[in-house]
């Protein structure tokens, strides 16, 4: 999936940067001072992760799993919109 995000990137980071832990020897940004108090539920990303990484392993980056759960997300507010 080509998106925006795969063609632009800027001096403030790109995709889904801000999902990435800390490791031994570099720092993530999800815990970094830009992100503290603005993004939250990174538990979700994580726990999808997971379970994709088990059926099929390194073919699926957060920055998939973003895209898609805002389609989603997207897509389930035009129904209960037009429901309701």
């Amino acid at each position: 999936m080509l998106t925006i995000s795969s063609i632009l990137i800027n001096e403030k980071g790109c995709d889904a940067s801000v999902l990435l832990d800390d490791t031994p020897t570099v720092p993530g940004e999800k815990k970094a001072l830009a992100s503290i108090n603005s993004l939250r539920s990174f538990e979700v990303i994580d726990e999808i992760k997971e379970a994709l990484e088990k059926v099929c392993p390194g073919c699926v980056s957060c920055a998939d799993i973003v895209i898609m759960a805002a389609r989603d997300a997207v897509a389930l507010v035009y129904i209960l919109q037009t429901r309701f």
